[in-house]
């Protein structure tokens, strides 16, 4: 009889016992399985704000920072560039960017918080490629038509943009360059991957 009583008390304590050693091996089990489901400090730095200093950018001048893996071009355009964006209109596809490529803020004729700016992703919207860019007095631009006013080249299948990142009319890509969220830290900073402040 007390031989039974003991065997249950053992029996008790042994399953107890391991109930408890199972539970911390599952700890010690799930622990690294939860923490490979954090992104690394690599992906997070990947999709991290790009801080782009534009103090010494000379107007006709093109920056190329990366920002979550794509290249984002920073231009500085000329009072003449901007000056022959309206003059544009008729040739484009989207001139009023009507099709949503940019933010709120930047849905205006020159596509920039700031119009002497243009900050967009440099690849094109048809297949991927990075275009070039091509400015008004450029050799390569003497195949395009005679009014070529600066821009961006696609050679994978001959897609056009202007100044502004628009699409020229009846050419391979289905929208405008794309207009990253960026916002001005000062007048010579432009942080990319972050909205500025208060806009809709």
């Amino acid at each position: 009889m007390t031989e039974g009583i003991d065997d249950k008390g053992k029996r008790r304590f042994l399953i107890a016992a391991t109930s408890v050693v199972g539970a911390v091996g599952a700890g010690f089990v799930a622990v690294p399985f939860v923490m490979s489901l954090k992104p690394s400090a690599k992906a997070q730095a990947a999709g991290a704000p790009v801080e782009v200093d534009i103090s010494k950018l000379e107007p006709g001048e093109k920056v190329i920072v990366e920002w979550r893996g794509k290249p984002v071009w920073v231009v500085r355009r000329t009072e003449k560039n901007l000056a022959e964006l309206k003059d544009l209109d008729a040739k484009l596809a989207d001139p009023n960017s009507d099709v949503e490529q940019q933010p709120v803020y930047a849905k205006n004729p020159s596509r920039a918080i700031k119009p002497e700016y243009l900050i967009v992703v440099g690849i094109c919207t048809h297949l991927g490629c990075s275009p070039t860019h091509v400015k008004e007095n450029d050799p390569a631009s003497a195949a395009f038509d005679d009014d070529w006013k600066g821009g961006f080249f696609c050679p994978c299948h001959g897609s056009k943009f202007d100044l502004a990142g628009r699409i020229y009319a009846g050419l391979p890509a289905p929208t405008n360059l794309v207009v990253p969220p960026h916002t001005y830290v000062n007048d010579s900073r432009i942080l990319i991957g972050v909205d500025q402040e208060g806009a809709a």
